[in-house]
């Protein structure tokens, strides 16, 4: 039998000339920058953390801890638990391997041996990871090449750092950075002794009853202090210290103040950046701020029954979004809903939008006259029969002061001037697709009936701001999109001007509401049908700030109106932004009149008006003789027609036809009527389908089952307006052949 020495010394030689060479090994550089933790972390425009979300749920790793950041006392008590001779050996403990009984030095139940570097080496190579069934003989050996060769090319404090990072603790924990934030509640520089032993007794056993972790900690404790040269541990209160830790779970999956922007971003991300932080194009201050003043408000908002809200900042120039608050917090019972792109009912926010439309189509000025009394219209489902949010009429008032004091009559009377349709695709443009055309809605869509997201309205308010340039936003630093011209420039800087008057809103909201600002700005509120949402978006110079609240499941709130819901947080944040920035008019778009304008009879004050080219009158008065809907009564733009779109008059939107069997086909022609506008009458083309069936402003159309799309074309085919209908077919009798 070979004496122990000589086998010693065999074994030494075949571990030394095995471990002469380095390659296969990584070095510590690449072990670090190959770390991805189990969270991804979202930064603000500078760097500052936000939020922090899981995205691993196969284990949880912290970030990488340098040496520096973790605990003196940890490194001591991992040294002294599991490699006394660390600083001695070159990556196996050879007066470890000759103390060891032959028989069991490479034993399944045998660690004695295992230094820190023969650990790091199962970590690292998947092929030496420790099975339930124990290492094989051959890992061993492999686990002692490979530590030979760390050591050949790692400095201690690097193996040290690597393992500490490395090393399962128990349960789904990997590595000092989610232990220390899980069962300590704090990062890995604040351990003290008694956690310290713990930790490192977690190592030898991550999983064991804490009775056994407590009394393997207590040694390791023990040795700590023996090795200061002070007095035995209280194993007692370690005991009971190390069952409270074992039980406690610090470190929430989610954790900040930008959850819902987190995971959008998130979703958005490839796999090849997994693990990385995600920098953001919020400003953590600005996002504290606007969470914490939506919460402020909604609880002033207790017993009104509304609990959610969301709040959206802009940059108007570079369409970055500098704050992000998806909800209330842990004030909501849906937190997880994220408001900022929840769709909802807008309300009369719809109406700049609306209102920009009918002066770009010169179908209305700002001094142009409504008719703000009962309204009966006729629609494909009926009656409908608009109403005002106090219940009462102001009888006829300016484009301005109807839109300003958010009149729902002369909203619903620009609409019919406009057309659901037109004012859909107009939407569209701006940003907002709703789920339907615009005749699903009818004339209820001038107030607000078809659903939208904060985002989306906000953003659309921006291109107000920016002149008509609709332009994406951005969540993310880089380059910026394309915008294009979704609107006349001069008909979206005369909304923002009657937006920006307080006199003119003077008849709902006085002149000293919550929306006057000591510095330009322009806003305007909307409450949904039965108050279920409440809004306030508008911007100064520099922002648009979008506000909603209400209840994330549709809940009606109580006695909200638009000054007492969102407009307070739409308030206290453009006075935060504008504390120490001015915030200034902005200059009228090239060719803009301003002409002084009076009012026959005195229905509003005389004063100066902005006019596109070619609309501005000095005298506007009540046209008696004609329809209130019509747009040369209701605008008093007879001389300004010939600015005006084509637009069909009949059918309207939504029609339903059936074929009568009992009449010949030929007698069932639908007449299709249009209004030319500008246009010369004989320019105009009526199509349906792929085919040209009339010409004028007038046509004859023999139909036929199906739906059917009606255009009205100019001469160059441009659509200039359509309508949706269908038409039910039933067979034709015998004999009842076209005459």
């Amino acid at each position: 039998m070979i004496p122990r020495p000589a086998r010693t010394l065999a074994l030494a030689a075949l571990l030394a000339a095995a471990g002469g060479a380095r390659a296969g090994v990584p070095n510590f550089t690449e072990v670090r920058q190959d770390h991805r933790p189990s969270e991804t972390l979202l930064q603000d425009r500078h760097g500052e953390p936000l939020h922090r979300l899981r995205t691993d749920a196969s284990a949880r790793r912290g970030d990488w801890v340098p040496l520096a950041g973790i605990s003196p006392a940890l490194r001591q008590a991992l040294v002294l638990s599991e490699d006394k001779r660390f600083h001695e050996h070159s990556g196996v403990d050879w007066r470890a391997v000759s103390a060891a009984a032959w028989a069991n030095l490479w034993a399944t139940r045998t660690r004695g041996a295992s230094t820190l570097t023969m650990q790091l080496a199962g970590l690292l190579d998947d092929d030496l990871r420790l099975g339930t069934g124990g290492r094989s003989l051959r890992q061993k050996i492999g686990q002692a090449v490979m530590a030979t060769r760390l050591e050949a090319g790692w400095r201690k404090d690097q193996i040290l750092e690597a393992y500490l990072n490395l090393v399962p603790f128990r349960g789904e924990l990997v590595g000092i950075d989610a232990l220390s934030r899980t069962l300590f509640a704090k990062a890995p520089h604040g351990l003290q002794d008694t956690e310290a032993a713990i930790a490192a007794a977690l190592v030898r056993a991550p999983n064991a009853r804490p009775a056994a972790v407590a009394q393997r900690a207590c040694g390791v404790l023990n040795a700590m202090r023996e090795a200061r040269g002070a007095g035995q541990a209280d194993c007692t209160a370690l005991d009971m210290q190390t069952e409270l830790t074992l039980s406690r779970r610090a470190w929430p999956p989610s954790e900040g103040i930008a959850p819902h922007l987190a995971r959008r971003l998130l979703a958005q991300r490839g796999e090849a950046d997994a693990g990385q932080p995600l920098r953001s194009t919020l400003d953590a201050g600005l996002q504290r701020l606007a969470l914490r003043t939506l919460q402020q408000q909604l609880r002033e908002l207790r017993g009104r029954h509304v609990e959610d809200g969301a709040v959206i900042v802009l940059d108007n120039a570079s369409g970055e979004v500098l704050a992000w608050v998806g909800s209330s917090g842990e004030m909501s019972r849906a937190a997880e809903v994220d408001g900022v792109t929840a769709p909802r009912q807008p309300g009369s926010t719809l109406k700049p939008l609306l209102y920009a439309q009918a002066i770009a189509e010169r179908r209305l000025t700002a001094a142009s006259l409504l008719d703000d009394s009962p309204a009966h219209l006729q629609t494909a489902s009926g009656l409908y029969i608009p109403q005002n949010y106090d219940r009462r009429f102001k009888g006829w008032v300016s484009a301005r002061t109807a839109l300003a004091a958010s009149l729902n009559v002369p909203a619903v009377r620009t609409l019919v001037m406009v057309s659901p349709d037109a004012f859909a695709r107009q939407l569209e443009q701006l940003g907002i697709a709703p789920k339907e055309g615009g005749g699903y809605y009818g004339h209820s869509l001038a107030l607000g009936s078809a659903e939208v997201t904060l985002l989306q309205l906000t953003n659309a308010y921006r291109a107000l701001a920016n002149n008509g340039r609709a332009c994406p936003v951005r969540l993310q630093p880089g380059a910026a999109a394309p915008c294009t011209q979704a609107l006349d420039a001069g008909a979206a800087f005369i909304v923002g001007d009657i937006l920006a008057d307080p006199n003119a809103r003077a008849r709902t909201f006085g002149t000293d509401s919550i929306l006057a600002t000591r510095f330009w700005t322009a806003v305007k509120t909307g409450t949904s049908k039965d108050m279920r949402d409440n809004w306030a978006v508008g911007w100064s110079q520099r922002y648009t700030v979008g506000v909603w609240v209400g209840n994330a499941g549709g809940e009606a709130m109580r006695d909200v109106s638009g000054t007492s819901g969102a407009a307070p947080v739409w308030a206290a944040l453009m006075r935060h932004l504008h504390a120490h920035t001015p915030s200034r008019a902005p200059q009228p778009p090239a060719g803009l009149v301003r002409a002084g304008v009076r009012f026959a009879g005195g229905l509003e004050a005389a004063r100066e008006e902005w006019f596109l080219p070619g609309t501005a009158q000095a005298l506007f008065a009540i046209d008696t003789g004609a329809a209130s809907v019509r747009p040369a009564s209701a605008s008093g733009l007879k001389d300004s027609q010939d600015q005006v779109p084509p637009r069909i008059t009949a059918p309207q939107d939504g029609t339903l036809l059936a074929l009568d069997p009992d009449i010949p086909p030929a007698r069932q022609r639908l007449t299709l009527l249009a209004e030319a506008g500008g246009a010369p009458a004989g320019t105009l083309r009526w199509w349906i389908g792929a085919r040209e069936i009339g010409r004028g402003v007038r046509a004859q159309w023999l139909p036929w089952p199906g739906r059917h799309v009606v255009q009205l074309r100019d001469a160059q085919g441009r659509v200039q307006d359509e309508r949706r209908i269908e038409v039910r077919g039933a067979a034709v009798k015998p004999g009842a052949a076209p005459r």
